[in-house]
């Protein structure tokens, strides 16, 4: 009882160490660790306090609201971004150059999965419990790049690169490819057994079958095309 009293005592002291930013960061890394493994339903304020060392006042006093711990929460992930891959994918844009663009943007859905497996159970849990949490991310930051997305492809359309595709359809079915390999490999396939495919290779991959399917091809090439039907 001592020795328990004396530990108690110990992180109240190191709690207390801490300065306000740091506390708060220890707060949302605590949620997202319960939340991630009970989801939201299984999760209780008193617990997120036990696993940070404070009380739940002391919760309250940081994020007085629900929405507040939420938005917390999206706040650190989105920081956690490599955001040099990001102005990569960017400056591939500015260039129109098809295959950089879409090799970096898998690569960047690819490492996501990959990499902060804990978010993705996260946003897992939010939209399986109809939590707000997953229309926080989606409107915040999912909708903006997809928009992003859609007008570049909306773009090459225009310039005749790219056939006369639907670019919502478009941008959907590539970004499909490439989450729902990232996400199977993470809930069924974590050894891939099924499909061992590093990232790199399975970007280039999807990047070259999307534009083999949407990329115009030369006249000459499409007048082959139809000769080999008509045989």
């Amino acid at each position: 009882m001592v020795a328990n009293a004396k530990s108690a005592k110990a992180v109240t002291v190191e709690s207390r160490r801490l300065s306000a930013e740091d506390r708060r960061q220890q707060i949302v890394q605590a949620a997202i660790a319960l939340f991630a493994r009970k989801g939201f339903e299984g999760t209780t304020t008193k617990e997120i306090a036990l696993a940070t060392g404070v009380s739940e006042a002391l919760i309250f006093r940081h994020f007085p609201t629900k929405q507040d711990l939420y938005s917390a929460i999206i706040d650190h992930k989105m920081r956690e971004c490599h955001h040099l891959l990001l102005e990569e994918v960017r400056e591939a844009m500015a260039h129109r150059d098809d295959r950089a663009f879409f090799v970096r943007l898998a690569e960047e859905i690819l490492r996501m999965y990959r990499e902060d497996p804990e978010f993705i159970r996260l946003m897992l849990f939010s939209a399986l419990e109809g939590h707000e949490l997953s229309r926080m991310v989606y409107e915040r930051h999912v909708a903006g790049m997809f928009e992003e997305l859609v007008a570049y492809i909306a773009r090459r359309v225009r310039e005749r690169a790219f056939r006369a595709v639907d670019p919502r359809v478009a941008a959907r079915a590539f970004v499909g490819m490439a989450a729902h390999h990232a996400l199977v490999r993470e809930l069924f396939d974590p050894s891939e057994r099924l499909l061992k495919l590093d990232d790199r290779a399975a970007a280039r991959s999807f990047a070259a079958i999307f534009l083999d399917g949407v990329a115009r091809r030369p006249k000459s090439d499409r007048a082959t095309t139809r000769r080999n039907r008509a045989q």
